[in-house]
C-alpha cells in the first residue's frame, strides 16, 4: 500500500497510459454541444409518445376509453394492454416461495393499478404536444382500493395485497448467516447497543431523463431500438421476449448518455411500450420522460428501515450483530434486479470494513403503492454504512471510549480476512485510511477551530466514517443471492486495421464514467499504442456479442479486463506473425513500445503494426499455416474470487445555524483506495458526484407520498435538490493498495462516494449536538429537527432520541 499522486500530462511519469490523468477523449464532442442524446435523434415519418397513467394509487380499472383520444387533431393511435397484447416482465430468483415470491410486472396496467403514475395507456401523435393533448381526452374509470403507503400498512395483518402471489405484501423474506452460539454472545455480552435507523425514499435523478426512439428497418428485419439504458443487451432480450421476436430481431443502441445511477439498470415498462408501438405502426416512435414522471413515475430507491442490536465488551470490541432489515420496494419487482436487490445487499454486505465474529440478519423487501424500487448508486450500503457507524459512535459513547480508537479496534487489518457474512476480504488500507483522514483535518486545525467556535456560542461538529465498497461483482458474487441468470463475465473483441489501429468493443456500457479514455488506456498499454490509435466501441448489441451493462462498480474491472484480454491476445497474434516473416522463434520477439514488434536482440529488424497489417488482409499467400487471414482476437474475463474491495474514510465538518436549524458543511476530507487508478482525474470525479449524491440523501432529498398514495414531490419546487452552494469544496486523498486479483490492480470507483456520505454527515450532526441531548439515526435530516433540538433538547419519538 502507498500514497499515491495525480500524475498530469498525456502518459504517467512511468511510461504507461495507466496511472496518467489523460483528458478526457469524450469532452470535446460533449462540452461544445456536439454529443448526441436520445432526444437528438430524429428520423423519418417520426411520432412521439406519451402514456395516460393512473392518477389513484390503488384501483381496479374499470374501463379504458380511448376514442376521443383518437379524434384529436394529430393523434394518429393509441393503446392500450390489450391492443399490444404484450408479455409481462417477470423477475425470479432461485430460492424457495417462502424466501422469494414471483410477480409479474405488466408493460401497460391490465386490470389493476397500483401506483399513481402508472401507465396505462401509450398515445401517439405526430409530435410531443399534441400527444400531450390526447391524454387529456382519455376515460379511465376506476374502482378504488384502500393505498398502501408506509410499512406498518403493509405489514398490518389486515393489509390489502397488492399482489395475490405475496402474502403479507412481502416480496423477500430471508434470514442468512445465523452463526451459531449468537443468542449466547448477546446473553454473556459486557454492552448490547441498539440503533433503529430509516432512510428516506430518493430518486437517482439523472441529467438526463429515460427516453427511446425505436422504429422497424425492413431492410434488416429488425426493432431498432435507440435507447438510454445501462444494460442494452438486457433491454434487447426483454423488448424480444415481451413482443414474441426472435432476439436477433431486436437491435439496441446507445448513443450519448447522461448519467443514470442505477435508474437504467432495469427495464422500463415505456421503453418497451414505445418499441412496441413502433413495430405495430410501422414508423418510427419517439419517447422521453419529462421531469414530472421521472420524479413520481421512474424507478426510486432507498426507503428502508433498520433495526439493529450490537454486543461488545467493555473495551469496545464487536462481537456480533443481528439486523432486521425492511425495504419498502414499491409496486412491482423490478426487472431484472427484482425486488431482492435491496434487502440481499444490505444482508451480505452489512459487516462492512469491520471484524464480526457473529452475524444474523434477516432481509425483506414489502410492496407498497408507490413507484417501483431498484437500484440506486450504494445499493442499500450507504444504510448499512449508517448503521454500522452509528453503533460505532454509541458503543464509544456508551462504553466512555473514543469513538475512532473503537472503530480501530474493530478495523479489519488482516488480509485476506474471511467475515462471518462468508466473504473473503482482499488486502485493503482500512486503518490508514482512517488514521490520514483524521490526521488531515487535525492538521488543518478543524479540531481547534471547533473548540473555538463552542467558546464563542456556535455549534460545530466532526463526524467520520469507514466503509469498503465490493465490486467487481461477478457469478460468484452474484450466486450467493440466488438469481436465475448470473450476472458474471465480460466479452471484448478487438481488430486491428491497416493503419495499425484497433477498435475494441466492451459489453460494459459508459454514462459518464469516462469509458472511452479509461478503456482505450488499459488497451494503448498492452499495445504500446498511442491512445488516439484505439477506438472503444460500447452500447450497441448488434455489435458486441454480449454484455451485462454498467452498475455495480464492476465496468474497469470486469469490463477493462475483458478490453486487456483481447489486447493481449491481439498482441500475440503480432508476434507469431512478425516471428514468421522475419524468420525467427515467436520467443525472439517483442514490441518495441513505437507501435511495431521487433527482435530482441537485434532491434533494428522490425516490422510496424501497418506492416504487419498489411500482410495479414492484403498479402494472405505470406501468412502463417493457420494463420488469419486478417488480425483479430478476443477475450473475455470474469472474477474468480468474492470480488475486490475499494475502502475509503470520510471525515465531515459541519456547523448548525440555531437559528434556521441548516446544516453548514465546512469541509469534506476523503481518504479513498480503489487499487490501481486507471486515470486518478476520472477516479477524483467519480468520488465527487458520489459524495455530491450522498450529501443530497442526508440533508436534502426526499420522495414523500400523502395517506392517499398521492406523490409529494412532482417537481424540483417540493424535491429539495442540492446546488453547488450547499456541495462543500471536497479534499481527496489517495492510498493504493492493488489488487492481486484483478488484471490492472484496479478496483472499482463508481459508488464510494455515496456510500460513505451519508453516514459522514449524520455523524457530523450528531457531534454537534452533542451536549443538547439529541441524537439522530433518521436521513434525510430535517432542518425542524435540528431547530428544535438546538433550541429545546430532546423531542418527540422516530427522528431524534435522547442521549444516554
Amino acid at each position: 500500500m502507498r500514497k499515491g499522486n495525480m500524475k498530469e500530462g498525456r502518459i504517467g511519469a512511468n511510461g504507461t497510459w495507466v496511472g496518467a490523468s489523460v483528458p478526457r477523449r469524450e469532452d470535446p464532442r460533449l462540452l461544445t454541444g456536439r454529443g448526441r442524446y436520445v432526444d437528438d435523434l430524429t428520423a423519418q415519418g417520426m411520432l412521439h409518445a406519451q402514456f395516460v397513467r393512473s392518477n389513484e394509487a390503488h384501483a381496479r380499472i374499470v374501463s379504458v376509453d380511448l376514442s376521443e383520444v383518437l379524434n384529436v387533431p394529430g393523434v394518429v393511435a393509441a393503446f392500450t394492454a390489450d391492443d399490444l397484447n404484450l408479455r409481462d416482465m417477470v423477475g425470479v430468483m432461485e430460492r424457495p416461495e417462502h424466501e422469494f415470491r414471483v410477480t409479474a410486472m405488466p408493460v401497460l396496467a391490465r386490470d389493476r393499478v397500483r401506483f399513481a403514475g402508472e401507465p396505462i395507456a401509450i398515445v401517439i401523435a405526430t409530435d410531443p404536444y399534441t400527444a400531450e393533448d390526447g391524454l387529456e381526452a382519455a376515460v379511465v374509470t376506476y374502482e378504488p382500493l384502500p393505498p398502501v403507503v408506509s410499512e406498518e400498512a403493509a405489514l398490518a395483518p389486515d393489509a390489502v395485497l397488492l399482489h395475490d402471489e405475496a402474502p403479507d405484501n412481502t416480496y423477500v423474506d430471508v434470514t442468512m448467516f445465523a452463526t451459531e452460539g449468537i443468542d449466547a454472545v448477546f446473553d454473556d455480552a459486557h454492552r448490547v447497543i441498539g440503533v433503529d435507523l430509516r432512510s428516506g425514499r430518493q430518486n437517482a435523478l439523472p441529467m438526463e431523463t429515460r427516453g427511446v426512439v425505436a422504429e422497424w428497418i425492413d431492410r434488416d428485419e429488425q426493432l431498432l431500438v435507440r435507447t438510454c439504458t445501462q444494460i442494452p443487451h438486457t433491454i434487447r432480450d426483454t423488448v424480444a421476449a415481451c413482443a414474441g421476436l426472435d432476439e436477433r430481431q431486436v437491435r439496441v443502441i446507445v448513443p450519448d448518455m447522461g448519467g443514470g445511477f442505477g435508474q437504467k439498470s432495469c427495464v422500463g415498462r415505456e421503453e418497451v411500450a414505445a418499441a412496441a408501438a413502433a413495430l405495430r405502426l410501422r414508423r418510427p416512435v419517439k419517447w422521453i420522460e419529462d421531469r414530472r414522471d421521472n420524479l413520481t413515475a421512474s424507478f426510486l430507491g432507498r426507503e428502508q428501515h433498520y433495526r439493529a442490536r450490537a454486543a461488545f465488551d467493555a473495551e469496545g470490541h464487536l462481537l456480533a450483530l443481528d439486523t432486521d432489515v425492511i425495504c419498502d420496494m414499491g409496486a412491482y419487482s423490478a426487472y431484472p434486479s427484482t425486488a431482492a436487490i435491496e434487502p440481499m445487499m444490505a444482508a451480505v454486505e452489512m459487516p462492512g470494513v469491520y471484524k464480526l465474529p457473529a452475524y444474523r440478519v434477516r432481509a425483506r423487501a414489502i410492496a407498497t403503492n408507490k413507484a417501483p424500487t431498484a437500484a440506486y448508486r450504494g445499493v442499500s450500503r450507504p444504510q448499512c454504512v449508517m448503521v454500522m457507524e452509528r453503533l460505532m459512535e454509541r458503543a464509544a459513547r456508551e462504553l466512555g471510549l473514543d469513538a475512532l480508537d473503537v472503530r480501530r479496534r474493530n478495523l479489519i487489518t488482516t488480509f485476506p480476512y474471511k467475515n462471518s457474512n462468508n466473504i473473503t476480504y482482499d488486502p485493503g488500507s482500512y486503518l490508514e485510511s482512517l488514521n490520514l483522514c483524521e490526521q488531515t483535518l487535525r492538521e488543518e486545525g478543524w479540531y481547534e477551530r471547533k473548540a473555538e467556535a463552542a467558546a464563542s456560542g456556535r455549534v460545530m461538529g466532526i463526524g467520520y466514517a469507514c466503509y469498503s465498497e465490493r465490486t467487481a461483482l461477478a457469478s460468484t458474487a452474484f450466486s450467493e443471492r440466488k438469481p436465475r441468470a448470473l450476472v458474471s463475465f465480460d466479452m471484448s473483441d478487438i481488430t486491428m486495421d491497416m493503419t495499425g489501429s484497433v477498435r475494441v468493443t466492451t459489453g460494459t456500457l459508459s454514462h459518464g464514467q469516462s469509458h472511452e479514455t479509461t478503456m482505450a488506456q488499459i488497451v494503448a498499454d498492452r499495445l504500446s499504442l498511442p491512445i488516439d490509435k484505439v477506438k472503444i466501441v460500447q452500447g450497441d448489441t448488434d455489435k458486441i456479442t454480449y454484455g451485462f451493462g454498467s452498475f455495480a462498480s464492476r465496468s474497469i474491472v470486469i469490463g477493462g479486463g475483458a478490453v486487456a484480454a483481447a489486447a493481449v491476445a491481439l498482441t500475440d497474434q503480432l508476434r507469431i506473425l512478425a516471428a514468421h516473416l522475419l524468420e525467427v522463434d515467436t520467443d525472439a520477439v517483442e514490441l518495441d513500445g513505437e507501435g511495431g514488434v521487433r527482435v530482441r536482440d537485434e532491434p533494428e529488424r522490425r516490422l510496424s503494426y501497418g506492416d504487419l497489417a498489411f500482410v495479414a488482409y492484403l498479402q494472405s499467400p505470406r501468412l502463417p499455416k493457420g494463420f488469419g487471414p486478417g488480425l483479430r482476437a478476443s477475450g473475455s474475463y470474469d472474477m474468480l474470487a468474492d470480488g475486490v474491495f475499494s475502502n475509503a474514510t470520510h471525515g465531515v465538518v459541519v456547523e448548525l445555524d440555531p437559528g434556521t436549524g441548516g446544516v453548514r458543511i465546512l469541509r469534506y476530507v476523503c481518504v479513498e483506495d480503489v487499487g490501481v487508478a486507471i486515470n486518478p482525474q476520472v477516479v477524483e470525479g467519480q468520488c465527487r458526484g458520489g459524495i455530491a449524491q450522498g450529501i443530497a440523501g442526508a440533508l436534502f432529498e426526499e420522495v414523500r407520498y400523502d395517506p392517499s398514495g398521492q406523490p409529494l414531490a412532482p417537481s424540483f419546487m417540493e424535491y429539495k435538490v442540492p446546488t453547488a452552494m450547499e456541495i462543500p469544496d471536497i479534499r481527496i486523498e489517495h492510498l493504493e493498495t492493488p489488487s492481486a486479483l484483478t488484471e490492472s490492480g484496479a478496483k472499482g470507483a463508481g459508488e464510494g462516494g455515496t456510500i460513505g456520505a451519508p453516514a459522514a454527515v449524520l455523524n457530523a450532526v450528531n457531534d454537534a449536538l452533542r451536549d443538547t441531548g439529541v441524537e439522530f439515526d433518521d436521513t434525510p435530516i430535517s432542518r425542524e429537527l435540528v431547530y428544535r433540538a438546538l433550541e429545546n433538547g430532546p423531542v418527540g419519538p422516530g427522528a431524534a432520541t435522547p442521549a444516554h
